[in-house]
């Protein structure tokens, strides 16, 4: 038996993905609880004793975002004052990751604020998935794991159907994770030119590549108010045919995707992980939702028995 046990624990951000970390490693579910007050101030405790164990918490911080940021902040708070051996933040979402520079004067880096107060309160180390900017781990000066759902999502197209298929990048920054897919899958690859109008809006210029006779298959990191959506317009333009498929590991989903999503004949499904809970609300016939349990589980394991995690980091 290992020297300090290890447990998992959970916040009010998706605690079905926390069950099905916790089922895998066949370690139960910590004993914590998350109230608000009348004042809408957080209060957690944790309900049982931890002293001296290895701690891992699940939470991805989804909207709402401050409030489940500021209940994983007091979180790691209480473990630390209860004497936990380490306290490792599994956060498949990570929070602020689109602010990660200053675009014009006297603006924020909140990502690195964020990277801060996680550091500030005890984290030991971070485990976050397909983040919108690799470089965010440099704003760490402890343990950062960028792992990466690209296996898990390629693999839903590696099927007879989709070999007709085109891997499309909706941008220029974009590219190298699209060529990740294209790599995997073995198709061909088209990146889209856009400029953006605004903080949610953007237009796309025009198209580098064949999509003739294609289906297209687009991929980004993340979805909320669905503006790589529309872009789908130039895609059928240059000829793709058939339906198109999105492929997104973060499935925010603002209620204008959800409507973009449902009302687009010519969308046939999007594919996404289950990084954030996606409430009944965002539900969508279009909507395919798979699991990253096992890969998050896998790197817990590896993590607490001290071997190699290098084939499960973000990478391309």
């Amino acid at each position: 038996m290992a020297e300090h046990p290890l447990r998992i624990f959970t916040g009010r951000a998706h605690p079905a993905l926390a069950t099905e970390i916790a089922d895998i490693l066949k370690v139960p579910l910590g004993k914590s609880k998350t109230r608000v007050f009348p004042d809408s101030e957080t209060h957690v405790t944790i309900d049982e004793v931890v002293r001296e164990q290895d701690i891992f918490i699940v939470q991805p911080c989804s909207e709402p975002v401050n409030d489940h940021l500021m209940e994983l902040l007091l979180y790691l708070d209480a473990f630390r004052r209860a004497s936990v051996h380490s306290v490792s933040v599994v956060m498949p979402y990570f929070p602020y990751a689109r602010q990660d520079r200053m675009a014009k004067g006297r603006e924020a880096i909140s990502a690195r604020v964020v990277a801060n107060l996680l550091e500030n309160q005890g984290a030991n180390r971070v485990i976050y998935v397909d983040i919108h900017n690799p470089a965010i781990q440099g704003f760490f000066n402890i343990p950062v794991d960028p792992l990466t759902a690209i296996p898990v999502l390629a693999k839903y197209f590696m099927k007879d159907e989709f070999k007709d298929c085109v891997i499309v990048s909706p941008d220029v920054g974009r590219a190298g994770v699209a060529g990740r897919y294209a790599e995997i899958l073995n198709l061909p690859l088209v990146v889209m030119h856009k400029r953006r109008t605004s903080p949610t809006e953007t237009h796309t210029t025009h198209v580098v590549g064949d999509v003739r006779g294609k289906r297209p298959i687009i991929i980004d990191d993340m979805m909320s108010s669905g503006s790589v959506l529309k872009q789908i317009d130039a895609l059928f333009d240059a000829g793709a045919k058939e339906k198109a498929y999105f492929c997104v590991t973060h499935p925010v989903l603002l209620p204008s995707a959800i409507d973009l999503l449902n009302n687009d004949d010519r969308i046939e499904k999007l594919v996404v992980s289950n990084t954030i809970n996606i409430p009944p609300e965002k539900s969508s016939p279009k909507l395919e939702v798979l699991s990253i349990a096992p890969l998050l589980a896998d790197i817990i394991n590896r993590i607490y028995h001290g071997t190699s995690i290098s084939n499960l980091l973000f990478q391309f």
